[in-house]
């Protein structure tokens, strides 16, 4: 497994460096990231690779599943300089909010798939929402396309953008989450965040040129 992990980290790694990312406008928004408090960046699981190389190396705070496969992503995000809280919406999830409201009280900034660890593809679930409002952080949409990527065959269509592709991202309006929520307010929110990702998306897309 440490081998595993190493030559993921070194593949993220060697594939980043050669990529051609666009991030206007990022730039403002993080920058007012640390004197506005954290947030929690929510962005879909097909999606996350550019960003796992973009975002490294800040100590974020990533919710990572408690399945067999998680267990070799949580090692290849700590060997890019994040920490992981390990749970899910399936299986160990409470544990993982736990930790992950713990890594909020310590300043960190969260990132979170609210689609994973098994979708539905672009289904936001209910986690994000109860860990919105239950810490307090606006929950950032983020989105990133590649104008030429690999696309694999799993339940996500997850996205490997080919070497040297032009990536874009982007960042979305924060959402406020209200810290007392019924059911009915709980699912609003929820389709909110999800609608938000899915425009981020679609328009980072068509920036990119992707092929879909």
């Amino acid at each position: 497994m440490p081998l595993a992990a190493a030559a993921g980290a070194r593949l993220v790694h060697c594939l980043g460096a050669s990529w051609r990312i666009d991030r206007s406008g990022m730039d403002a928004v993080e920058r007012g990231l640390p004197t506005g408090g954290g947030c929690i960046l929510a962005f879909w699981h097909s999606r996350m690779m550019p960003l796992v190389y973009s975002h490294r190396g800040r100590g974020i705070a990533v919710l990572v599943s408690r399945h067999r496969d998680g267990e070799l992503i949580a090692r290849i995000l700590h060997r890019m300089g994040y920490v992981t809280a390990r749970g899910s919406s399936t299986r160990g999830g409470e544990g993982g909010a736990l930790e992950m409201m713990r890594f909020a009280r310590d300043g960190r900034l969260l990132g979170i798939t609210p689609d994973g660890p098994r979708g539905p593809a672009e289904r936001v679930k209910s986690g994000v929402v109860y860990l919105a409002s239950r810490t307090g952080l606006p929950v950032l949409p983020l989105a990133a396309a590649a104008g030429s990527a690999h696309v694999f065959d799993s339940w996500d269509r997850f996205r490997l953008p080919y070497p040297f592709a032009r990536i874009v991202m982007a960042y979305g309006e924060p959402l406020h989450v209200p810290t007392e929520l019924d059911d009915a307010s709980a699912e609003q929110w929820r389709a909110r965040i999800e609608a938000a990702i899915r425009r981020l998306t679609e328009s980072v897309s068509r920036r990119a040129g992707e092929r879909t």
